[in-house]
């Protein structure tokens, strides 16, 4: 752990409407893969944390589901997880992508940030590769006008253009600490929860309409086998109604087939090890309105 005089380390945690980046922002600061990432809206559901390490500083970024007027009782819980870590937090992040103007749901999560005063402010305009740059000029002045930020940072996370720059400006907003997680750590989350979120990312692939919220994924257990180089996980994969099911499933198995590999594809180098992947799809009626549902998927 480094005692360093002028050293800073804190939390901060990006903010945004859903699909604005703020998962690849997470994933590409931290340098590998913590956060799912999905083109459909509520990917993440939970706070999630990704360590950041700089000679003078560390960012522990906790990465939030996107805010949004909630529909649902886990719509309102995801809201709640948003509120909680907000309060908590040094330095909050709005992202808004150059690509979209800015739209009533930009503003509204602006006018929520007054509710948070303990945080220091900075906005970050996303996806900066997407937009010509007139574009990008244009949503930075709007982005301006809407508050005093600590900053305003262009940026994409995919193509790594500005990465340091906005790394560099959130550790000086940062209050001078000691390390708060060891050097080698780069996320809290345990195996079981990175490897259901895994298999989610890879259902989510090529699925529309109502279907990505429904989704939902627990592992009953995960095995290492000691006699081979074999990782067994037997997981469940819940969806609200029969006809989902046969989404998911698809023609005599081949989509599910499809989610296990790509799935595989991911867990192999995280465990470092080949992987037996058993996913079992199941119903669970409605479960993002019921309470005792919610509570046994993990919400």
């Amino acid at each position: 752990m480094t005692t360093s005089p002028d050293y800073r380390a804190g939390f901060v945690s990006f903010v945004g409407r859903p699909n604005v980046g703020k998962s690849t922002l997470t994933n590409a600061l931290v340098g590998e893969k913590v956060a799912i990432t999905s083109s459909k809206p509520q990917t993440t559901r939970r706070a999630i944390r990704g360590i950041v390490h700089h000679a003078n500083g560390q960012l522990v970024l906790v990465d939030t589901p996107g805010m949004h007027r909630p529909r649902t009782l886990l719509g309102e819980r995801l809201n709640s997880v948003v509120q909680d870590t907000l309060g908590e937090v040094d330095v909050i992040g709005f992202c808004v992508p150059a690509d979209e103007k800015l739209g009533p749901g930009d503003r509204f999560i602006n006018e929520q940030l007054d509710s948070f005063p303990r945080a220091k402010k900075v906005a970050i305009v996303t996806k900066i590769d997407a937009a010509s740059k007139a574009a990008v000029a244009e949503q930075l002045l709007a982005v301006s006008s809407l508050r005093d930020w600590e900053a305003i940072v262009p940026l994409s996370a995919v193509s790594r253009i500005q990465l340091d720059t906005v790394a560099s400006e959130l550790i000086k907003l940062l209050p001078v600490s000691p390390q708060l997680y060891p050097s080698e750590q780069v996320t809290e989350e345990l195996l079981e929860d990175r490897v259901s979120e895994f298999i989610r990312e890879a259902a989510l692939e090529g699925v529309q309409d109502e279907l990505p919220h429904s989704l939902a994924v627990t592992i009953d257990d995960i095995v290492e086998r000691d006699d081979r180089e074999l990782v067994e996980v037997y997981a469940n994969l819940f969806v609200e109604r029969d006809s989902q099911k046969g989404i998911i499933i698809g023609h005599k198995g081949q989509r599910l087939r499809e989610v296990g590999e790509r799935a595989r594809a991911q867990i192999e180098p995280l465990v470092g090890k080949q992987v037996f992947l058993s996913i079992r799809v199941k119903v669970a009626k409605d479960w993002q309105r019921d309470p005792k549902q919610l509570g046994r998927l993990g919400f």
